[in-house]
C-alpha cells in the first residue's frame, strides 16, 4: 500500500491552504480532490455569486488576487485564482480521487478511496468544507410540498423561474442575493424566522473587512462567543436592504404549513408556490470519517480549535468558526492552516 506524508483531503481553498503550510513544516503533502479540479465547490456555486469581501483580503498565503484589489471579485475569478493557486503549488494534486472512508490500523491512517484505491498516511487533515453536506431543515409540511424544492446548493439561474412564485427560505448572504436575482424574474419572497439583518459594506470609505482586520475581530477567537457564534448578517452596498424594503423580493415569517403547493403564512393566508429554494446553510461535510469515531452524534467533528480530540494525528481547516469570524473563508482559512500544520509537524516530530 502507498504510503505519504500527510494526505489533506479536499482540493478547494482549504486544502490548499493546508497543503501550503505543511510544505513550509517541510512535510510531504498529497492533496486528494474528489472532482477534476483543484477549485472545490467554487464551481458548482451559482452563477451569479459575488465576494463581498474585496480581493485585498481574499487571497491564499503564497499568492495574492491579483487585479484591482478594491473590486468584489465573482465566481468565475475565484474558480481562475484557486486553479493558479494549485499550479504554483510544490505539492501532488490528485484530482478524482474522492475519499470515501478513513480508518486506524497499525497506528497509521488507512483511507479508502472511490474505486477501490487504497493508500496510508502519517497524518490527515480533512479539509472538505460543508458543500457536500447541505442543512435541509424541518420545516412544518416541506415533506408533503408538491412544488418543486431544491437546496441552494443546488441553485445556479433565475432563468429557469421566470414568471413563477419562488419562496426563498433563509437570511443569510446567499438567501438574499438568490432573491434578489430571482425577483428580477419571478415573484420572489425572502421567508426568514427573524428580520434580515444587514451590515454596511463601505463605512467612511472603508470596505467591512479593513474594519474587521483594522479592530482585530476577523481573528477573534470563536471562543469569546460565549455560547452559539452570532448569525452573521447580509453584506450590503445598499442594492439588498433596497430591494428588500421595496418588496424585490418581499420579506415574509416563515410559513406555517404546507398542503400539495399551498404555502400557508403566519397571518393565515394560502398561496400556490411553484419553487421553494431552501438558502439554509450546510454542515459539515465528514462523513468518511465516521469510522474513525472522530464524529458526534450529529455528525460534527470532535475538536478544539481544529485539532482532533479524538486522534492526534487529525487535523481539520475550513470549518465554520473553527477558530474565528473568518475560519471558513479565502481571507482567514491561511491562519487556521498553518496553525494545524504547525501541530502535525511536533505530532509526527514525536512519533
Amino acid at each position: 500500500m502507498e504510503q505519504v506524508d500527510v494526505a489533506v483531503i479536499g482540493g478547494g481553498q482549504s486544502g490548499l491552504a493546508a497543503a501550503h503550510a505543511l510544505r513550509r513544516q517541510g512535510l510531504q503533502p498529497v492533496v486528494l480532490e474528489a472532482s477534476e479540479q483543484a477549485a472545490g465547490s467554487w464551481p458548482r456555486y451559482y452563477d451569479s455569486l459575488t465576494l463581498f469581501s474585496p480581493a485585498r483580503y481574499s487571497s491564499l498565503p503564497g499568492l495574492p488576487f491579483g487585479g484591482d484589489p478594491d473590486r468584489y471579485p465573482h465566481r468565475d475569478e475565484v474558480i481562475a485564482y484557486l486553479l493558479r493557486c494549485a499550479d504554483r503549488l510544490n505539492a501532488e494534486i490528485r484530482t478524482r480521487a474522492r475519499v470515501r472512508e478513513v480508518r486506524l490500523e497499525g497506528g497509521a491512517f488507512r483511507l479508502g478511496l472511490e474505486g477501490g484505491g487504497r493508500l496510508a498516511a502519517r497524518a490527515v487533515i480533512a479539509a472538505t468544507g460543508t458543500f457536500g453536506c447541505p442543512h435541509r431543515p424541518d420545516l412544518p409540511g416541506l415533506e408533503t410540498y408538491t412544488g418543486t424544492l431544491l437546496h441552494a446548493a443546488d441553485h445556479r439561474t433565475s432563468e429557469p423561474f421566470a414568471g413563477q412564485r419562488v419562496v426563498v427560505v433563509g437570511a443569510g448572504n446567499s438567501a438574499v442575493q438568490i432573491a434578489t436575482e430571482l425577483a428580477g424574474r419571478a415573484r420572489a419572497t425572502v421567508a426568514t424566522r427573524h428580520p434580515v439583518r444587514f451590515a454596511r459594506q463601505r463605512t467612511l470609505g472603508r470596505d467591512l473587512h479593513w474594519w474587521l482586520a483594522r479592530t482585530g475581530l476577523d481573528a477573534l477567537p470563536a471562543g469569546r462567543f460565549h455560547s452559539t457564534p452570532p448569525t452573521q448578517p447580509v453584506i450590503d452596498n445598499g442594492r439588498y436592504r433596497t430591494a428588500v424594503t421595496s418588496g424585490q423580493p418581499d420579506r415574509r415569517p416563515v410559513f406555517t404549513g404546507i398542503d400539495g403547493a399551498k404555502v400557508t403564512w403566519a397571518d393565515g393566508t394560502t398561496e400556490e408556490v411553484d419553487a421553494i429554494v431552501l438558502a439554509t446553510g450546510y454542515r459539515p461535510d465528514l462523513g468518511y470519517l465516521t469510522p474513525l469515531g472522530a464524529l458526534d452524534s450529529t455528525g460534527h467533528p470532535r475538536h478544539r480549535e481544529g485539532m482532533s480530540l479524538t486522534h492526534p494525528g487529525l487535523a481539520y481547516v475550513g470549518l465554520e468558526w473553527q477558530r474565528s469570524l473568518s475560519s471558513n473563508s479565502l481571507r482567514g482559512v491561511g491562519r487556521d492552516a498553518a496553525r494545524a500544520a504547525r501541530h502535525l509537524a511536533a505530532h509526527l516530530a514525536r512519533a
